[in-house]
């Protein structure tokens, strides 16, 4: 059996888009929630007028730009550019269609962010639930050069769910009878910014990704993605020793499926 990275990026295909998309059928909400709960216009527009720059680390399908069009009310110019990185090819082309304007395609970084170039840096670095996969043998390197990313005076911003989120409990329950690489949490992440001695500014947020009881096609691909394992069906979950139980008790009275969910703002500055 492949293990946690292996299967993260397998999934990270056109083969996995049906799940993909019931995964962010729910999980959309987290966007719209991390850009409701920080003033970036006031971020964006502080952007050096000869570098409006960002650097979108493990870039995904492009959800943090598109919620910030969307929610944050950005003026269209000037463009900002948005280096994508990623090493997932599919990823990047994913991403850089869903930008709009202020956001335009920079450069394209097919790899894992501790191989990035050391002379590259960016006024603005994010990575926005893209570390689940690294493994914990390779986050300090990882870290690192996240922070080293960061231009002097720039601002690194990391939005990752901690170990009680239902993103990283349901995984474990999943790894109690398979061999496999737990998710990396925002405890983890956040401890190896600090042994770096980053500065950091650190914030919880709370919400419920709500699964409506008439869409069990939503529940079982969400489900899917959160494990990145499409052959393990709903009523395969719902019986298994460790998942089942979880599952029955995140279900409502009213049939729709509750799933807690907590996540760190991690602000890094130089």
């Amino acid at each position: 059996m492949s293990d946690t990275y292996d299967r993260s990026l397998a999934h990270w295909s056109e083969d996995g888009r049906q799940e993909m998309e019931a995964f962010y059928a729910v999980a959309t909400k987290d966007y719209r929630l991390l850009v409701e709960a920080h003033d970036w216009p006031k971020v964006l527009a502080a952007l050096p007028a000869g570098d409006r720059r960002v650097l979108d680390v493990a870039c995904g399908s492009g959800k943090f730009p598109s919620a910030l069009v969307d929610h944050a009310k950005l003026a269209t110019e000037p463009a900002i550019q948005v280096d994508l990185l990623d090493p997932s090819a599919f990823s990047i082309e994913e991403a850089a269609r869903a930008l709009r304007p202020p956001f335009a395609r920079g450069d394209d970084l097919c790899l894992m962010v501790q191989d990035l170039d050391e002379d590259r840096s960016y006024p603005l670095v994010w990575a926005v639930h893209g570390l689940y996969a690294v493994p914990t043998t390779d986050l300090d390197a990882a870290m690192a050069r996240f922070v080293g990313a960061i231009a002097p005076g720039g601002m690194g911003f990391v939005a990752q769910a901690r170990a009680e989120a239902h993103y990283l409990s349901f995984y474990d329950r999943y790894l109690q009878s398979r061999e496999g690489t737990p998710y990396t949490t925002a405890e983890q992440v956040e401890a190896s910014l600090r042994g770096l001695g980053a500065s950091l500014e650190v914030r919880p947020l709370r919400y419920e990704g709500i699964v409506p009881a008439d869409r069990p096609d939503v529940l079982e691909g969400y489900l899917q993605r959160c494990l990145f394992d499409d052959d393990l069906s709903l009523p395969e979950m719902l019986e298994d020793p460790a998942l089942g139980p979880y599952l029955r008790s995140c279900r409502q009275l009213d049939g729709n499926y509750a799933f807690a969910q907590a996540v760190s703002m991690i602000f890094v500055r130089r």
